[in-house]
């Protein structure tokens, strides 16, 4: 820009003529040894659903709940990035599953406009890749970008992963731009250099080295990317020449170097930063359990992917038929950060869940192919999603005219299992066979008039209509079954005069002179007091284990804030308002069902609880299942749903949670003045403002306590939140149901309902979890193996034959493996999978380390 100065002497007026032209800016600049070096890192933080869902995001509909097109952030960003080689992007979906290997990994949002691009433009964004321009990065990332991420998300940076005050500039931004036409007004370019430069200057000195990252961008920014460019072009141009500091475009790998060959000492950070609050009645503890029943969807799928995925691999891929990408797909979305935590809107958690099922129904063919290519059937095998509510249309049917039910049984993990299959079935005439045709021990059960209600309500709930019948019993057999590899279970029928599978003996606590019932017919037995139908002890034979052991149920009130300032419990955060117990009125009748095959302790808690505890013979650990729901609101108080596990072990205020389903970090209770005040962290001081909800923390897998003699280890079959608030008890919270919105963002109350024609209920939630005592040091191995059962449970598919002619004609047993061998205990099987040209994945994980 040319200046040229006139002088008119008439008037004493003094002008300045400026001419206004093109100016180049200067954006190559690299680096600068003994400089403040801000590297500004643009990018965009693309949720895949959260208030809309994916497909809305990716398109820009629904708009009136928040305008976010992703589809114009990629146009755009890339558009600007070939406007000018030094410009730098890092693209950032929330959502990213390596369902084949690094180069096929899924992104969501990305994958939707690649496929709709030319050959050219793919050209163009691969060479932006191979420069260097554009860089891909999730949460997956972590190995590689660990320092950044830990960086971002432990607050270092000014504003989480904003850029610091003043400096954003999407289209409707209140920051100021940099104006350096001198023909217009509000020429400010040395004052936004100021202000460049002291921002810079602040975060430096709290930072280690001359390398600070400014993150250009947050939530579904650059939708017109040239409002961001342009304005860093002119910082990074402007900042150089004054030349106090250097600033230059740069992405996290290029800052991370930086940070590494600066040689600096960096301190090593051992705890983790759980629990996480913004204010200080604010812990973000609830959405470890927020939507408990899609959390256990999600895990139920994962695992069905996982057997599918191996079963695909066994029969090969077709290039035609179903396979299981869909719920690849459905499942790498589920892990976005705002979908399994449950701290979506609820339109948006029924969109998660109908690709889940469209994925399942695609992958459910290709598992009935697959078996009917390894058993050597003419027919599929048909399925049962359903089974958890008793309803399973090919086990309950009649065998009629000598037709036989038989169950293909297959073992996803690499070593051999003995386990328990239930079934629900109508007769009572009927025996099971093994694999070689041998009859084996089976018992029926009879079903609960809870687990009825259960069925008849949710089949319709979901299949729109009613079950044309209900079964009688749930049929239970142990599988024996090899690794990798399935086995084949026959169900025939009797006549009624000839043996057949054992009938459960039932005893009922009301009305008995007995003051204990003993349930467990192997070394494991558990004792309840008949009068209060309260479990009192645990006894195993084996490890000579005796121990007092009660479990009860209580709620949490949520707070019913309105705002930050009054903080309310929602979706993220868990405030309780007060701690009661929940109890029926009077004794409590209990129902037990004993048998050559398992136990089973009934019990009704009150209208909205129901429990089934179970103690199989072949196993040392309880398995409790539980039916919460609906949550009763109707006198205007959310609810959160707990159950306290008691024993008298002297734990110390110290527990152990597992950490991403692998290994255990030590926790410790940190209370308040009354609960003597311990800071177990060594890097600050705890002052709890919520001593129960700032002790909750994320278990995935378990969570166990341990004294001088013994170990309490409880494992779940999904997320939850959980703690240890009294010695000796462990606390998981099983079910949700809040009234307020806890103001972090998703604009809607905690509140699921199930909806049957016209009549809506509050959500019913059905789980396990299991409970072992050991000697001290004797519960990993359990927690580890048995985990990764929990993990990976048996798949069950069903099919028809005339009589019992299946093992002559077909395959009654398959197994990858070589019969003389089976992995050790100790080595899971993550993947098995079939990649292009003719090669295979195989990930094994160690899980003792």
């Amino acid at each position: 820009m040319e200046v040229v100065k006139l002088f008119f002497t008439l008037t004493g007026l003094f002008f300045i003529l400026v001419e206004s032209k093109y100016i180049a800016y200067n954006t190559s600049q690299g680096i600068v040894p003994d400089k403040i070096n801000v590297h500004l890192v643009p990018h965009s933080h693309d949720d895949v659903g959260w208030l809309k869902t994916v497909d809305q995001y990716y398109v820009g509909a629904n708009n009136s709940i928040r305008g976010a097109c992703v589809q114009n952030v990629l146009d755009s960003v890339i558009s600007a990035l070939l406007d000018d080689k030094n410009r730098k992007f890092i693209y950032v979906e929330m959502a990213r599953f390596p369902f084949l290997h690094i180069t096929d990994a899924f992104y969501a949002f990305f994958q939707r406009w690649w496929r709709q691009q030319s050959e050219v433009l793919r050209a163009k964004v691969k060479d932006l890749v191979n420069s260097g321009q554009l860089e891909f990065i999730s949460r997956n990332d972590l190995l590689v970008l660990s320092i950044i991420i830990l960086q971002i998300f432990t607050g270092i940076f000014p504003r989480h992963y904003d850029p610091p005050d003043g400096f954003t500039f999407e289209i409707n931004d209140e920051s100021p731009p940099i104006q350096d036409d001198a023909l217009l007004f509000d020429y400010n370019v040395q004052e936004r250099v100021n202000d460049f430069v002291a921002a810079a200057i602040v975060q430096a000195n709290i930072t280690r080295t001359s390398h600070i990252m400014w993150t250009m961008g947050t939530d579904f920014r650059y939708q017109y990317a040239v409002s961001w460019f342009r304005q860093m072009d002119k910082f990074i141009h402007y900042v150089n020449k004054d030349g106090r500091i250097n600033a230059l475009y740069s992405t996290p790998s290029i800052y991370t170097d930086a940070k590494y060959a600066a040689n600096e000492y960096w301190p090593l950070k051992a705890g983790d930063f759980f629990p996480y609050a913004d204010r200080e009645n604010a812990y973000w503890t609830g959405y470890f359990t927020s939507r408990p029943a899609f959390k256990g969807y999600v895990r139920t799928m994962s695992a069905y992917y996982l057997a599918a995925r191996q079963l695909e691999f066994f029969k090969g891929r077709s290039s035609s038929g179903p396979n299981t990408d869909a719920l690849a797909d459905a499942l790498a979305i589920a892990q976005h950060h705002d979908a399994v935590s449950g701290t979506q809107r609820q339109h948006v958690a029924a969109d998660y869940a109908m690709r889940i099922s469209m994925g399942y129904t695609e992958a459910e063919k290709m598992v009935a192919s697959s078996l009917a290519f390894l058993t050597e059937s003419r027919s599929s095998a048909g399925h049962c999603p359903l089974l958890n509510i008793s309803y399973c249309p090919p086990s309950e049917a009649a065998l009629s005219n000598g037709k036989s039910l038989v169950v293909v049984v297959y073992n996803p993990l690499g070593w051999k299992r003995e386990e328990v299959v239930r079934i629900p079935v109508s007769s009572h005439a009927i025996i099971v066979l093994d694999s070689g045709g041998r009859e084996i021990e089976s018992q029926l059960l009879p079903l609960s008039n809870a687990s009825l209600s259960t069925r008849s309500y949710h089949v319709k709930a979901y299949l729109g209509r009613s079950p044309s019948g209900s079964p009688n019993y749930w049929l239970a057999f142990s599988a024996s079954v090899p690794p990798l590899g399935f086995s084949t279970y026959t169900v025939s029928s009797v006549k009624p005069t000839d043996a057949s599978s054992t009938m459960s003996r039932v005893y009922t606590s009301e009305g008995s002179i007995d003051r204990t019932v003993e349930v467990g017919q192997g070394n494991l037995k558990l004792l309840y007091s008949a009068d209060e139908g309260k479990l009192t002890h645990y006894v195993n034979s084996r490890s000579l284990v005796t121990a007092s052991a009660e479990q009860s149920y209580s709620y949490y009130s949520g707070y019913n804030g309105t705002d930050r300032e009054n903080q309310g419990s929602g979706a993220y955060v868990f405030r309780p308002n007060g701690t009661y117990p929940i109890g029926s009125k009077g004794q409590v009748a209990v129902t037990v069902l004993r048998g050559p095959v398992v136990d089973e302790v009934h019990k009704q808690l009150n209208p909205w609880i129901f429990q089934v505890t179970r103690v199989y013979k072949g196993k040392e650990h309880a398995e409790i299942e539980f039916n919460i729901g609906p949550i009763p609101v109707e006198d205007g108080v959310g609810k959160e749903i707990t159950t306290q596990l008691t024993t008298a072990l002297k734990s110390n205020k110290t527990f152990y949670t597992d950490s991403n389903g692998r290994d255990f970090i030590k926790r410790a209770d940190k209370g308040n003045a009354i609960l003597q005040v311990r800071d177990y962290r060594a890097d600050w001081d705890v002052q709890l403002q919520q001593p129960i909800a700032g002790n909750y923390y994320p278990i995935n897998l378990g969570i166990y306590l341990e004294d001088e003699t013994m170990e309490l280890s409880v494992l779940v079959d999904r997320a939850v939140g959980g703690s240890s608030l009294v010695d000796g008890q462990i606390e998981l919270m099983l079910h949700r149901r809040l009234l307020r919105d806890d103001s972090r963002g998703v604009g809607e109350a905690l509140n699921e309902e199930v909806c049957v024609l016209d009549e809506c209920k509050g959500l019913m939630v059905q789980g396990k979890f299991y409970v072992r005592i050991d000697p001290l040091g004797e519960g990993s191995k359990w927690r580890r193996t048995f985990g990764q059962e929990i993990y990976s449970p048996l798949l069950l598919a069903f099919t028809e034959q005339d009589g019992n002619t299946w093992t002559s004609s077909h395959v009654p047993t398959f197994s990858a493996i070589e019969p003389s061998y089976s992995l050790p205990s100790n080595i899971a099987v993550l993947t098995l999978q079939e990649l292009k040209g003719g090669k295979a994945l195989l990930r094994l994980a160690h899980l003792y380390e």
